[in-house]
């Protein structure tokens, strides 16, 4: 049985059916929609496998229009925008049983030589990762064991996750807590050498964990949740080169939440605090009845 990161390379690894035009496969999960990150991360594939390899992605912004059903195949269909002397442009739908679920622009640039270079550091200091507990120890910590459900998503899961600031369990730890989040992340496996396969994988990676800067002054991340949430919109702009089975920093903030909508950033950095990408996606809170 091949191990998460494994089956997280096979996943991204689409099949190409036809000149532009791409099939995923979308697993039969236990969830009410298709995991965003996921068509996210094999949409870009599917862009990436018709541009240069010499052209890495620079940027991306996408919007999730319906939600996937798990279970389904996913049809990528490509179309070649523009092939520029420095830039490419591609565009990509997603689309499941005649619908179209996503949409995704992506633009890959020629690496040049930059006249000068700055960015700001990160904004606060944290742990060490190899310091941190998993979020796997720390629901067992609390619960003594993790839930049968939890068991099987622990040992599916691609990425090791550890929050920086330990997880919040009642509503008075939440009291006057600030809308920010921040988590160690890294695939719980080697992903390989090739470079997009570490850009989409880290894709997929954005999208598990940006929202909860918004549920943070609300509720507690773990637990019974009160509100419904799902991905509306997603831009993410890549900055350097980087391996996303090595450890990176997520730290991510709310700027603000209201009409039912919940805006959030993050920055992503690498152990030496180089900012690599940084990303910002705006999510549906919706207010579970009873």
């Amino acid at each position: 049985m091949t191990n998460p990161a494994e089956r997280l390379v096979d996943l991204l690894d689409l099949e190409q059916i036809e000149v532009n035009i791409f099939r995923g496969r979308s697993p039969q999960e236990s969830l009410q929609r298709v995991f965003g990150g996921q068509v996210a991360g094999q949409a870009l594939v599917a862009a990436g496998r018709t541009t240069d390899a010499e052209r890495p992605v620079h940027s991306l912004h996408a919007y999730f229009l319906r939600p996937g059903r798990p279970g389904v195949p996913i049809v990528y269909q490509v179309e070649r925008v523009r092939d520029g002397r420095s830039f490419t442009t591609r565009r990509v739908t997603a689309v499941q049983q005649g619908r179209t679920i996503f949409n995704l622009t992506a633009s890959f640039h020629k690496p040049e030589e930059g006249s000068f270079e700055h960015q700001l550091p990160p904004a606060r200091e944290v742990p060490d990762p190899e310091s941190l507990p998993s979020v796997t120890q720390e629901i067992k910590e609390h619960l003594g064991a993790l839930p049968e459900t939890l068991e099987r998503m622990a040992r599916r899961q691609p990425f090791d996750i550890r929050y920086a600031d330990r997880l919040r369990w009642t509503p008075e730890e939440i009291e006057h807590a600030e809308p920010r989040s921040a988590v160690w992340m890294r695939a719980v496996g080697p992903l390989g050498d090739d470079p997009l396969v570490h850009t989409c994988a880290l894709t997929y990676a954005s999208d598990m964990t940006l929202l909860d800067a918004v549920r943070i002054p609300v509720e507690p991340l773990w637990g019974r949740r009160g509100f419904d949430m799902a991905s509306l919109d997603h831009a993410m702009w890549f900055h350097r080169p980087f391996r996303a089975d090595e450890w990176f920093l997520y730290d991510q903030e709310s700027p603000i939440a209201t009409g039912g909508r919940g805006l959030a950033r993050g920055r992503i950095y690498d152990v030496e605090g180089r900012l690599l990408v940084s990303v910002v996606q705006e999510g549906l809170f919706r207010k579970l009845e009873g």
